[in-house]
């Protein structure tokens, strides 16, 4: 186990009261949160969402992406089940860290896609570490999840750290003029499922 839970609290949204957990990295000292609604040990499996931190589209609203349409859109259809679970997983720009992303931000600019601008900083498309993720399923005594995601790597990593994912469930937003080559992309090359 890499996390150690470290509290909880009521937090209310505009979409009803979850709790909020707090869970610590052992090794490294960084945070995780998972958002809980309702009664999660009555529903089996448990409609969930693993949402990787994006500052950009969660907090500043950039059209860049769909992270933040995604985020509102996946605790609006947790509240509305009844129960649920959102982690926000902490490793910004596909875990390249804030500043790298918007190095990759310039790149993207100049005419390279998502995928492209990571290997030219010297990364990979995307480092995300998602046992991470499977370790909060695991403290929160949750072992069958309906996931709400578009992406299919996700639902592997996340079974293959153990997490029996039932079901993909899809989380469509709208596209916009600025984030339409950036889902292409995901589509295209990192295989995300759109329809």
């Amino acid at each position: 186990m890499q996390l150690i839970k470290i509290e909880k609290a009521m937090l209310p949204t505009p979409w009803g009261s979850f709790f909020i957990f707090g869970f610590e990295e052992k090794k490294s000292g960084k945070n995780h949160i998972a958002l809980v609604y309702g009664n999660i040990k009555k529903s089996t499996p448990v409609l969930a969402r693993v949402h990787s931190e994006c500052l950009t589209g969660d907090a500043l609203f950039s059209l860049r992406c769909d992270c933040g349409s995604q985020l509102k859109m996946a605790m609006k259809i947790i509240a509305k089940s009844g129960s649920g679970i959102l982690i926000y997983h902490r490793q910004e720009g596909r875990n390249i860290g804030l500043l790298n992303k918007i190095k990759a931000y310039a790149l993207q600019d100049q005419g390279f896609d998502t995928v492209e601008a990571n290997e030219k900083l010297g990364f990979s498309a995307d480092a995300r570490d998602f046992s991470l993720c499977a370790d909060i399923f695991k403290i929160l005594k949750v072992k069958k999840i309906r996931l709400l995601t578009n992406n299919p790597l996700k639902v592997t990593m996340l079974n293959n750290a153990g997490i029996n994912i039932i079901e993909r469930v899809p989380l469509i937003t709208k596209t916009n003029s600025k984030n339409e080559f950036y889902l292409q992309t995901k589509e295209k090359k990192m295989g995300h499922v759109f329809k």
